[in-house]
C-alpha cells in the first residue's frame, strides 16, 4: 500500500480535504505505518511494536501519538469513512438529476474500493475489532453515508425516475455491492478500476428505474 494511496483516502478531521493536515508529520506517518501492517496481518495479529518499527519508532513513541493500536485503526476507520461519506455527499450535490447523483456515487464508491482495496478492508471490516464507543463512532458515520444515498432514492422516486418500494433496504444492497469489491478485487486480475466504476453505476440505476427508464 503505497503512502499517496493511503494520503488520498483519509480525510483530516471533519473531512472536506484531500490530505491528512491536522496531526503531525509523525503521527501521519504511524498511521501509514498501521494501514501497512493491518492490510498485512490483519488487526488481531499487528502488534504495536511492528507498527513501531514500520514507523522507524519505538513502541514508547507510538504511545505519545496513540494510546494503543485500537485507537489507531479507530482513527483509520473514522477518517476513511469521513472522506468516503464526503465523497458521496459531494457527487450528489453536483449532480444534474437523481439517476446521475446515483450513477455517480455508486460507481465512483465503488471505484473507491478498488483503488484504495487494502485500506477498504481495513475501514469495512476490521472495525469490528473497535471498543464499543470507537465502533459507534464508525457507525454514525456509516448511517450518514447511508442517508446520502437514501435522500438520492428519495428523490428519484418524487421525481418518478425511481421505483423503490424499500428506500432503506435498497440503500444498503447497493452500498453493500460496491464495498465488496474491496473484498475481491486484485489490480491486474479482473476489471480496472473505471470500468467497475462504469458498470456499478449504470446497474445501481438499471436496478432502481421505473420500468419505462430502464
Amino acid at each position: 500500500m503505497s503512502e499517496n494511496d493511503v494520503l488520498a483516502a483519509l480525510a483530516p478531521e471533519g473531512g472536506r480535504h484531500g490530505h491528512v493536515d491536522d496531526v503531525s508529520d509523525t503521527a501521519v506517518r504511524i498511521m501509514l505505518a498501521a494501514a501497512d501492517a493491518f492490510a498485512e496481518h490483519g488487526f488481531p495479529s499487528t502488534t504495536t511494536r511492528d507498527i513501531a518499527s514500520r514507523a522507524g519508532l519505538s513502541p514508547a513513541g507510538v504511545y505519545v501519538h496513540f494510546a494503543s493500536k485500537e485507537v489507531l485503526l479507530f482513527e483509520l476507520s473514522r477518517r476513511g469513512h469521513a472522506r468516503a461519506r464526503d465523497l458521496l455527499v459531494d457527487a450528489a450535490r453536483s449532480a444534474p438529476s437523481p439517476g446521475e447523483a446515483l450513477r455517480s456515487i455508486i460507481g465512483g464508491f465503488s471505484r473507491w474500493h478498488a483503488e484504495h482495496h487494502q485500506l477498504g478492508r481495513i475501514v469495512q471490516f476490521e472495525f469490528r475489532h473497535l471498543g464499543p464507543e470507537h465502533r459507534d463512532a464508525v457507525l454514525d458515520l456509516r448511517k450518514e453515508i447511508d442517508q446520502v444515498v437514501a435522500g438520492v432514492l428519495r428523490d428519484g422516486v418524487e421525481s418518478g425516475e425511481f421505483s423503490v418500494p424499500d428506500v432503506p433496504g435498497t440503500a444498503l444492497a447497493l452500498l453493500s455491492m460496491a464495498i465488496d469489491v474491496s473484498r475481491w478485487y486484485t489490480p491486474g486480475v479482473r476489471r480496472a478500476p473505471e470500468d467497475i466504476e462504469r458498470l456499478y453505476g449504470e446497474l445501481a440505476v438499471r436496478l432502481v428505474s421505473t420500468p419505462a427508464r430502464a
